[in-house]
C-alpha cells in the first residue's frame, strides 16, 4: 500500500468531485426508491397516509445525508470510523434495557420525536470499523490469527446484544458481512472449517437454550409448511398465494386480492415483495431484482477500481451487506428460508434501513470519487 499523503493543495474541488460522481450506482438506487413509493402508496390502500408520505420525508432526509457523506473527505470517515461504531454499539446495548417491545421483539429506542432501529446502523458501522482495522495490514500481519481478535470482537460484542432482542435475521446479517469481510482480507482458509465445525458442535444448545418458541416453529414451519398453517405457517403462506397469484404481469396496480384485503401481513414491511410480485407479476419482480443485481455489480467495480484499501473495503463491506439484505428477504418470504425479520433494501416502510443504507451508498459514491487518492499508512 503507499504511503504517500496527498497535500491539501492537491485535494479536490466539488466540480472535480461532481465529476467523479458515480451516476450507473446513483441512478438505480433512485429507481428503486421510486418504486418503493408507487408500491407503498398501494399498501394504504390509495392513500399517501400512512405509508408512502411518511416514506416520502424519510427518503429526503435521507438523500440529504447520502450527499453531504459522498461529497465529505474520505479522511473524515477514516478518522471517525471506530467512533461511529462506537456509537452505533452503545445504542445497540442501550436497546435491551430501554428499548420499546414491538411484535414481540426489543428492537427499537424511543428518542421521544423518532423511533430507530439501532441494528440496522451496526451493520454500516460495522463495515467501516473493519474496513479501518484492516486497511493498513499487510499480508504478513493477515495471516496471524492474534490480528483477527479485534474484528471478532467488533462483531461478537453487538451480535450478543442483537441476538438478545432478539433479531435473527440481522445476526445472521452482521455475521455474514464479518465473514466476508475476512475472506477478502485474505483469512486463513483452514479458519472458516474450524468455525464451521464449531457452529455444528454447539448447534444442538443453540435450537435448545438460544432460540425463542416462536423462531423455532419457523424453522419447523420452513422444513413442514403445512404443520401450523394458521399459525406459524400463515404468514408464509399467504405470502407464496400472493406472489404467486401475480401470475406473470400481475393483478394490475392495486389490484391484489391478498394484499389490499389484509390477507397478507407486513405487506408494507418484511413481504412488500409478495405484494409487489402480486401486483407486477414475475416481470415486476424479475425488473426489481435486475437492479438490485445491477447496483451489487456496480459496487464490487466501485471496490475493483479504487486504489486505496480503506475504499475498497468499505465498497466490498458494503456491497456485502446490500446482497445479504435482499437475499434473505426475498428467500424468505418466497419460503426457501426460515421466516426473519430482515427488511427488502430501499423498498421496505421504515426509517433506520432507508436512512442506513442511504448513508452506506453515500460512502461508496465518497470511495468512489476518491477512488484514485493515496492515503498514508497508519497516519489517522
Amino acid at each position: 500500500m503507499a504511503t504517500t499523503r496527498v497535500s491539501n493543495a492537491n485535494m479536490m474541488t466539488f466540480g472535480e468531485k461532481l465529476s467523479r460522481f458515480s451516476w450507473s450506482l446513483f441512478i438505480p438506487m433512485c429507481v428503486v426508491l421510486i418504486f418503493s413509493i408507487i408500491v407503498l402508496f398501494s399498501a394504504g390502500g390509495g392513500s399517501w397516509f400512512p405509508y408512502a408520505m411518511s416514506q416520502i420525508m424519510k427518503m429526503i432526509f435521507g438523500l440529504v445525508i447520502f450527499f453531504i457523506v459522498a461529497f465529505s473527505n474520505i479522511k473524515t470517515w477514516i478518522k471517525s470510523a471506530y467512533f461511529i461504531y462506537a456509537i452505533a454499539l452503545i445504542l445497540i446495548i442501550l436497546v435491551t434495557f430501554v428499548g420499546d417491545v414491538g411484535m414481540g421483539a426489543q428492537r427499537w429506542l424511543n428518542l421521544g420525536f423518532i423511533n430507530i432501529q439501532p441494528s440496522e446502523f451496526i451493520k454500516i458501522a460495522l463495515v467501516l470499523a473493519l474496513a479501518r482495522y484492516f486497511a493498513w495490514q499487510n499480508s504478513v500481519e493477515l495471516s496471524q490469527f492474534k490480528n483477527y481478535i479485534v474484528p471478532i470482537l467488533l462483531f461478537v460484542i453487538p451480535f450478543i446484544f442483537i441476538f438478545l432482542q432478539p433479531d435473527l435475521g440481522t445476526g445472521i446479517s452482521v455475521g455474514l458481512i464479518t465473514l466476508g469481510m475476512f475472506y477478502i482480507v485474505g483469512a486463513n482458509k483452514k479458519w472458516f472449517l474450524i468455525a464451521f465445525i464449531l457452529g455444528l458442535i454447539i448447534s444442538p444448545a443453540v435450537w435448545y437454550g438460544a432460540l425463542h418458541d416462536y423462531q423455532r416453529d419457523r424453522v419447523i414451519t420452513f422444513l413442514n409448511p403445512d404443520s401450523d398453517p394458521r399459525g406459524a405457517g400463515y404468514q408464509i403462506n399467504q405470502a407464496k398465494i400472493a406472489f404467486g397469484s401475480g401470475g406473470i404481469i400481475g393483478k394490475g396496480y392495486m389490484s391484489g386480492t391478498q394484499s389490499q384485503q389484509s390477507f397478507l401481513p407486513e405487506k408494507q414491511t418484511d413481504f412488500i415483495f409478495t405484494m409487489m410480485g402480486e401486483e407486477f407479476g414475475f416481470m415486476g419482480a424479475f425488473l426489481l431484482l435486475s437492479i438490485y443485481t445491477f447496483i451489487v455489480i456496480m459496487l464490487f467495480w466501485a471496490s475493483k477500481t479504487c486504489r486505496n484499501r480503506f475504499g475498497q473495503l468499505v465498497c466490498f463491506g458494503f456491497m456485502l451487506n446490500f446482497f445479504v439484505y435482499y437475499f434473505i428477504n426475498i428467500s424468505m418470504v418466497l419460503g426457501l428460508m426460515p421466516t426473519v425479520g430482515v427488511p427488502l433494501p430501499l423498498m421496505s416502510f421504515g426509517g433506520s434501513s432507508l436512512i442506513s443504507l442511504l448513508f452506506g451508498f453515500g460512502l461508496c459514491q465518497n470511495a468512489h470519487i476518491h477512488k484514485d487518492q493515496q492515503l498514508s499508512s497508519r497516519g489517522f
